[in-house]
């Protein structure tokens, strides 16, 4: 079993910054992705950003604002949030890649404008 948790997320003005975490335990390989995805309300699920150790992937709304970064000793990833707008506001899940899909308990980041 693979447990993730979150943190990190808070009210933040826009144009500000936020730095999520994501612990994870359990069977971990770092050769798996792991990733942030985010769910706004009303809205589907979406991927923020994900990393293997071969690439990074992030959506268009993100890229130049957002690092995704993975600490492999710790079995952490974390999401460096820059230039925060009311767009961002949602609350953002990590994700494992195993055998299956692990998910975390979510985090809320709000943009305030």
């Amino acid at each position: 079993q693979v447990q993730l948790v979150e943190s990190g997320g808070g009210l933040v003005q826009a144009g500000g910054s936020l730095r999520l975490s994501c612990a994870a335990s359990g069977r971990i390989f770092s050769i798996n992705a792991m990733g942030w995805y985010r769910q706004a309300p009303g809205k589907q699920r979406e991927l923020v950003a994900d990393i293997t150790p071969s690439r990074t992937t992030y959506a268009d709304s993100v890229k130049g604002r957002f690092t995704i970064s993975r600490d492999n000793a710790k079995n952490t990833v974390y999401l460096q949030m820059n230039s925060l707008n009311a767009d961002d506001t949602a609350v953002y899940y990590c994700r494992y890649r195993g055998v299956t899909n692990y998910w975390g308990q979510g985090t809320q980041v709000t943009v305030s404008t």
